[in-house]
């Protein structure tokens, strides 16, 4: 899952460390798009030190459900 630049930017100027009640506030506050927020909104209930490790858990989860399919079909 690629981030919408408008993320990504969010991203890079949030003030760290942030959980994701902070990160969903200031998405609403600074106007991100409904997708963005969603997006925020299924990370896991934790307090995030860097943008960096934000990215990492949203890589890790798209790339698990990518692969979820194909695990189906070889069980």
């Amino acid at each position: 899952m690629a981030l919408s630049s408008t993320l990504d930017r969010f991203l890079a100027d949030m003030e760290y460390p942030a959980t994701r009640d902070d990160l969903l506030r200031e998405a609403t506050r600074d106007g991100l798009p409904a997708e963005d927020r969603a997006v925020l909104r299924d990370l896991p209930e934790q307090s995030y030190s860097a943008a960096w490790l934000i990215r990492y858990r949203l890589a890790r989860t798209a790339l698990a459900d990518a692969l979820t399919p194909a695990s189906r079909l070889a069980a």
